[in-house]
């Protein structure tokens, strides 16, 4: 079993996290010095999901670095149709390549690939759960355009609850000093409780408020979501949140002048198409970041530049997840694994659901 995966941006360190952000940073301006590095390495992109920037974008990432890539981009195509387990895809994969970039609808299902993989596996979302190449997308982006990550108030809006992004980006801004979390969402779709205990135990100020208005004036970062209508149970459930929260000029107008607008897209209808114009819009620079910064993480990874800040041990217990979308509901053979998160309770291995 191989150990250097990227499951959770918060396993590393800040120093991590600030040579991703340097390697990226000269990527992006030097992108012809690495046009070979990557000669002869294979990546495997298997999306149980369908995604667009983040698969094109390690896609890109590894053609534009010499590299190989084999997978698929939906599991009719591959044997998974057959019925064949995570377990056995992965046992196969790992032995084909170099690393493995994977997006699944269950939480917790790469943390589950990681246990068997020959090879590192990149987390590309894993259900609501999260999403830490995005996380690192964000950062490169704010430490671009914002020239800091610390004392900023950042403001999420959107569907809080299953906004693997929101999780993934949260956590990571949490250890960056002075920072302050406006929550924008409706009660039924706030954060999860993990990661309100993220902000508390941090000591990070966070309020939670209802509409965008409250708060736009204050935000030097503004993050939207899209409502995501596959996490629903019905369509009826869907409809009940959808278009609550949308950004557009009129309220632009109340925002600070160097705001920066960020989204993990696709957009739905939450950002109106005219905003696009506003110089504090930077969606889809955003977007190309992403690719340098995945650029650097393939980078980093295969030369086992990247080291796991506190190693967890897990605990096997005699219990279920009690989080219906834990991918040990489906893939019944995983160990029942779990940890004392950072609340110190005892919460899933996989998916962070406490127990």
């Amino acid at each position: 079993m191989y150990s250097g995966h990227m499951i959770d941006f918060n396993d590393y360190t800040v120093e991590d996290w600030t040579g991703l952000i340097k390697l990226a940073s000269d990527i992006r301006l030097n992108q012809r010095d690495y046009i070979h590095r990557c000669e002869g390495r294979i990546m495997a992109t298997l999306f149980y999901e369908p995604s667009t920037r983040t698969q094109m974008s390690f896609q890109a990432a590894m053609l534009r670095l010499g590299g190989q890539i084999i997978g698929f981009d939906n599991p009719v195509n591959s044997s998974v149709s057959k019925g064949e387990t995570l377990h056995d895809t992965i046992k196969i994969v790992s032995g084909y390549s170099d690393v493995i970039v994977m997006r699944h609808p269950n939480e917790g299902a790469a943390k589950a690939a990681s246990i068997y993989s020959q090879c590192p596996i990149v987390n590309a979302g894993d259900g609501g759960h999260l999403h830490p190449t995005q996380t690192l997308t964000d950062i490169f982006t704010l430490s671009d355009f914002k020239h800091r990550l610390t004392d900023l108030n950042i403001g999420f809006c959107g569907d809080l609850k299953n906004g693997r992004t929101v999780h993934s980006l949260i956590k990571a801004m949490s250890r960056f000093h002075g920072n302050k979390f406006f929550l924008i969402s409706t009660p039924e779709l706030t954060v999860p409780e993990y990661i309100k205990d993220v902000l508390e135990l941090s000591a990070c100020t966070f309020c939670e408020v209802n509409s965008i208005d409250e708060c736009i004036d204050e935000l030097d970062v503004l993050y939207m979501t899209r409502i995501q209508r596959e996490r629903f149970a019905s369509a009826e459930e869907y409809e009940k949140q959808s278009g609550v929260f949308i950004l557009n000029t009129e309220k632009l107008k109340k925002a600070k002048d160097d705001l920066s607008i960020l989204h993990p897209l696709p957009r739905v209808d939450e950002i109106e198409i005219a905003v696009d114009g506003d110089s504090r819009a930077l969606y889809f620079k955003q977007a190309e970041y992403g690719m340098y910064a995945r650029m650097a993480l393939i980078l980093k990874i295969l030369n086992s530049e990247l080291t796991i800040e506190k190693p967890v041990i897990p605990v096997l217990l005699d219990h279920f997840c009690g989080n219906p979308r834990c991918i040990t509901h489906s893939e019944k053979y995983l160990p029942h694994n779990f940890k004392t998160d950072v609340a110190g309770k005892t919460a899933c291995l996989y998916c962070d659901e406490k127990l």
